[in-house]
């Protein structure tokens, strides 16, 4: 199984991922941010070799870090070309990303940008800033969509309770939580229609 490791990226609370297997070393680096030396860092320490480099979207502050990592590991860029038109891998809806002997699909979340994409492994998901612990992204963004964010976030929902969600930004009062915890705790995912959740997320 793949394994996950949150890596603290940015002074704007952005996270960082590494995935890897532990079978065979071979791993990806997500959304490297204002600190990308920490995955590799990271990596070396692990002996893993990094094979691609994920973004959850295009924002400055999640791909800051990205030329760092192409130039120090050759690792192939992957992510969607609606937010990154010149990566080395198109990403869409359903797309599959083999990592050793894993797999990691690719779920179009639309919204908070064009391009944003979740990155999801068994129960696991990395959520970029689609959704947060408790929160979910910003809509009044050049590029955003209130209503494309509000029906991805209505596909999430229906993911098995038990889903661990790794967010771009620790913004919660957790560094990770569950489909069911953001069910309970999550206003965003409590609105019950798309007129509550664009007032709530649009003028509050």
């Amino acid at each position: 199984m793949l394994q996950i490791i949150q890596i603290d990226a940015s002074e704007m609370d952005n996270f960082s991922y590494l995935i890897y297997c532990p079978e065979t070393l071979q791993g990806a680096a997500v959304d490297p941010s204002m600190r990308p030396e920490l995955i590799l860092e990271k990596a070396a320490i692990l002996g893993v070799k990094l094979r691609l480099l994920l973004n959850t979207h295009g924002h400055q502050d999640h791909t800051a870090g990205n030329e760092l990592i192409l130039e120090s590991t050759g690792a192939k860029l992957a992510a969607h070309p609606d937010d990154l038109p010149n990566s080395d891998i198109p990403l869409t809806e359903g797309s599959k990303l083999e990592l050793g002997n894993g797999i990691i699909e690719v779920i179009h979340t639309p919204g908070h940008t064009p391009g944003s994409v979740i990155f999801k492994i068994d129960k696991q998901i990395i959520t970029g800033d689609t959704l947060f612990v408790g929160r979910c992204g910003r809509a009044d963004l050049p590029g955003s969509d209130v209503v494309a964010l509000y029906e991805s976030l209505q596909r999430l929902k229906k993911l098995p309770g038990e889903t661990r969600i790794y967010p771009g930004h620790d913004y919660g009062p957790t560094v990770t939580s569950t489909i069911g915890w953001e069910l309970e705790n999550n206003d965003y995912f409590k609105c019950p229609n798309l007129q509550s959740f664009t007032k709530l997320r649009l003028e509050t």
